[in-house]
């Protein structure tokens, strides 16, 4: 039984991400940020388990990259889909003909992004204790807490459109892009060469506090979300700005 139990789990954050698309479909952003971030718990586990009980697998591998891609590919996909077909667009926008039908579906493009993402993570030899790239739940956390919690105040700005248009773009590069991004493992619990891990995880917290006394202040809970997508944009850039020469 127990080499069932991590492909299991695998399958729980496939079907965390099924739910998510569904609630995306249906406009509950919220609902479906929740269900990505419950699919990225499963995820944590899936792999920890397999470590535990000795039963890795390849089957285990593959499943796990086809999990993640529907949780943190199509499911942040669908979201930026729904948002992009709500938002008011440039008036230079209305005058060509099908753009307001076609330019939502760019969306997916993020899908197809993050599953050349998984791909390569499987072959790649240099991911054991960093990563090469954005990884594909840091990307979708950044859609899930832009959306749910910026998006409701800046729909209003007919710019806010071909800003998400770009970031389609920049973050289904950064996905694959060749860039060194420091990951949150620890070999040790010493401050001596662990300043970048322990500074990020102290900024991301203060930025947790103000996001959440921000939200409060304006009467906006949902901008408490917004916190996250700052994290992951200060971790791209403190990732660059570290990378070894």
């Amino acid at each position: 039984m127990k080499k069932h139990i991590p492909n299991t789990i695998t399958c729980c954050n496939l079907i965390c991400g099924c739910i998510a698309i569904v609630f995306a479909l249906q406009l509950n952003t919220q609902m479906a940020l929740l269900f990505i971030i419950l699919g990225a718990v499963f995820d944590f586990f899936d792999g920890m388990s397999a470590r535990l009980l000795g039963v890795s697998s390849n089957i285990g591998k593959e499943l796990d990259s086809l999990a993640d891609d529907v949780t943190f590919g199509v499911a942040p996909s669908a979201m930026i889909f729904v948002e992009l077909s709500v938002l008011d667009y440039p008036s230079f926008l209305n005058d060509i003909p099908f753009a307001v039908t076609l330019l939502p579906y760019l969306a997916f493009i993020v899908a197809a992004f993050s599953a050349v993402r998984l791909a390569k993570f499987n072959i790649d030899t240099r991911q054991t204790t960093s990563f090469i790239g954005l990884p594909t739940p840091a990307n979708a956390l950044f859609w899930g807490s832009l959306i749910v919690g910026i998006a409701p105040l800046l729909e209003q700005y007919k710019w806010f459109m071909p800003l998400m248009v770009l970031g389609v773009f920049v973050s289904s590069w950064l996905l694959v892009a060749e860039i060194p991004m420091f990951a949150l493992k620890f070999k040790h619990w010493g401050f001596k060469g662990n300043e970048v891990k322990y500074g990020f995880v102290i900024f991301s917290a203060a930025v947790l506090i103000a996001s959440i006394v921000a939200g409060v202040v304006m009467g906006q809970p949902r901008f408490a979300w917004s916190g996250f997508s700052i994290i992951i944009i200060a971790y791209v850039l403190v990732s660059i700005l570290t990378q070894k020469k």
